[in-house]
Parts: C-alpha cells; structure tokens; sequence
C-alpha cells in the first residue's frame, strides 16, 4: 500500500522524542504508528507522559501524513515489551452470520465474556490473530508476492488501468 511510509515517519520524528525506531502498521482505514522508546521508559507513566509531551507534534506530523497518504493515522509507543496505542479507530464491519456463528457470539455474551456482538467478534478476531500468527504472516507475505508480481506485470495493462 505505502511501501515507503516507514522512512517517511522515521525522517520526521524529533529527535528529542528519544526513538529508537518507528514501525508503521496498516490496513485500508488506518496507519498506526508505533514509537520505540529506551526500555527504561518501560513503565505506563513514562508512555503516558511520552503521550502528553509529544500530543502536538504527533498531530502536526499526522495531518501531514494524512494528506500524504490519504488515510488516517493513529499513534502509540512500545517500551520493552510493554506497548499502548494512544488513538486508534474502531471501523464498523458489515457482516452476515449464520445461526451456528451466532450463537458462539451470543454463548460469549452470554457467559459473560464480551458485551455484545459486535464485542464477542473482536474477541473472535483477536484470538485467531493471536493464536494463527505465523499462518497470518504466511499469508500476507503470498499477499506482498502477488502484489509486486502484479506491479512488474505488463506495462500496457498499467497504463490503461491509471
């Protein structure tokens, strides 16, 4: 989608912010992007003021970045292990369930588990992510195959296309 929007934010990160990286995560809604901070920032106090000293940079740079790339952008910092997204947005999905999905979602809320829904399919989502994560990279690695055999392909087709 952007494959140069790693560099684009790492060139424009201050340094006194004290990133040790940048890593830009996204799909067709949003970026997030994801500050590396020093691993004795490693506590939610330290991110959180990380947040705070930094709010109006980080939306002068994503109403940049917005206009750049035409999507929205979120932010967040990782310390160690310990990551927090500061803005995210949640997308509303259209989907259709059958009465055996739904019942897995309403045994969910049911059991106290999730409090809607639309809740128990996050829930449902999160938990293949978590736990297929080698098959999820497996599969948009084939995805970034196809799409730069799709980009070397025949220059007639990507003309009449743009």
């Amino acid at each position: 989608m952007h494959p140069h929007c790693q560099d684009w934010f790492a060139s424009r990160i201050p340094s006194h912010w004290g990133a040790k990286g940048v890593e830009v995560a996204f799909d067709q809604d949003e970026m997030l992007v994801i500050v590396d901070l020093d691993e004795s920032s490693a506590d939610l106090k330290s991110l959180h003021r990380f947040r705070e000293a930094t709010r109006d940079e980080r939306v002068e740079i994503a109403s940049e970045a917005e206009k750049h790339f035409s999507t929205r952008v979120s932010w967040g910092a990782r310390a160690g292990d310990l990551l927090v997204t500061f803005t995210t947005y949640s997308v509303p999905v259209m989907t259709r369930l059958r009465m055996p999905e739904r019942q897995v979602l309403d045994t969910l809320i049911n059991s106290g588990v999730a409090r809607s829904r639309s809740d128990a399919l996050a829930w449902c989502v999160r938990l293949v992510g978590e736990n297929e994560k080698d098959w999820m990279e497996a599969l948009r690695s084939a995805f970034e195959a196809v799409a730069t055999e799709r980009d070397r392909g025949p220059l007639s087709r990507r003309r009449e296309e743009g």
